[in-house]
């Protein structure tokens, strides 16, 4: 318990540190959400034409796609925000630059994953509960499900991150690789999941899980069903199993750069 008190003080402080970090550039926070708040919204207006001349789409309407699409952006610029390193997690293994933060006393995961922070995805992060918001499906009932149907999506969409990088620790230059499996996973994230099927669906379940991004968190916000908050809860503590476990065995093969330089 007290390790896990230290952890969470530990996060809290990366956290802080780097959200001063970003504010303190207020021009360029600033630009930097706005615009991917727009690209959110230039994104949508598709689904958006779309809808005006489709009803439904195979028992999707326009509701339930902006439920869908306020989640999945939500949940990345909140993953991104707080745990910008992932994206940065391939590098730092494939350089060596683990060195400095394996000296720390503290979690060499939760530092690397700390150290940086993404200030576009407060953007995501505001235009997806935006989205949510204006969608017509949240009430006082269901609000603290789409909060947990977002922190859950962000957990999944982090533990994706490490498993996709942590390759790096095997395969070495794979970070461009791992970031088109991470972008193909958004990608997924975004449709809706009656137009899969067949193998494809089993592996967006599995393998590249938009299933447990998107499609699950918002059955959740739309049918507040226990099966789906079960089955949610269940596959995002898998993920986040399977990557602390992933890249605590690669740790153990990790070739040190011989770094002596600091993260800042």
């Amino acid at each position: 318990m007290t390790r896990r008190s230290n952890n969470l003080a530990f996060v809290r402080a990366l956290v802080a540190t780097n959200l001063k970090a970003t504010l303190a550039l207020r021009g360029a926070f600033v630009m930097q959400a706005v615009f991917m708040a727009l690209n959110n919204v230039t994104f949508f207006v598709f689904w958006w034409a779309l809808m005006r001349h489709v009803t439904t789409l195979r028992g999707w309407s326009l509701a339930d796609i902006q439920v869908l699409f306020g989640i999945v952006a939500a949940a990345f610029g909140l993953t991104v925000t707080i745990a910008g390193g992932v994206r940065h997690l391939g590098r730092f293994i494939e350089d060596g630059d683990l060195d400095t933060l394996i000296t720390q006393p503290k979690s060499v995961l939760i530092y690397a994953l700390g150290v940086r922070s993404q200030p576009s995805g407060v953007g995501d992060f505001l235009s997806g509960i935006i989205f949510i918001a204006l969608s017509g499906q949240l009430s006082w009932r269901t609000a603290p499900l789409a909060v947990a149907a977002v922190i859950a999506s962000a957990l999944v969409f982090l533990a994706t991150g490490i498993l996709f990088f942590s390759l790096a620790f095997w395969f070495g230059k794979v970070e461009s690789v791992a970031r088109q499996l991470w972008d193909l996973l958004i990608t997924f994230s975004l449709y809706p999941e009656p137009l899969f099927g067949g193998m494809l669906r089993l592996v967006l379940f599995t393998l590249l899980p938009a299933g447990f991004v998107g499609y699950l968190p918002a059955r959740v916000v739309r049918g507040d069903s226990l099966l789906d908050i079960a089955i949610l809860t269940f596959g995002a503590a898998l993920y986040i199993g399977l990557a602390v476990i992933t890249f605590e065995r690669g740790l153990r093969r990790y070739a040190s750069g011989s770094r002596f330089s600091t993260f800042g």
